[in-house]
C-alpha cells in the first residue's frame, strides 16, 4: 500500500514535468509498477536507453511512440488515480 501510495506522489511529479523529484521516488522501487515508472522517468528525461532498460525490468513493451501524456495516464490508472 505504501508503494502505491508512493507512486502516486511520482505519478504527480510526472505530470508536472518533474521527472527528478519521481526518480527519487521510483528508483528503489522494484515492482513491476514501479519500475515501469522508472521508465516513464527515463522517457521524461531524454535517456531512451535507460527507459528500454525499465520498460523491460517492468515486463512492458517499449513504445515505437513516446507518448508522455498517455503513458503517464495509464501509469495512474494502474496506481488507481
Amino acid at each position: 500500500m505504501r508503494e502505491i501510495m508512493s507512486l502516486k506522489v511520482a505519478v504527480g511529479h510526472l505530470a508536472r514535468g518533474d521527472w527528478e523529484k519521481a526518480h527519487a521516488i521510483v528508483q528503489d522501487d522494484e515492482s513491476a509498477l514501479g519500475c515501469w515508472a522508472h521508465g516513464i522517468v527515463h522517457l521524461q528525461e531524454g535517456d531512451m536507453d535507460n527507459a528500454a532498460y525499465w520498460y523491460g525490468r517492468a515486463g512492458r513493451p517499449f513504445p515505437k511512440k513516446v507518448d508522455l501524456k498517455s503513458e503517464i495516464a495509464a501509469l495512474a490508472t494502474a496506481c488507481g488515480s
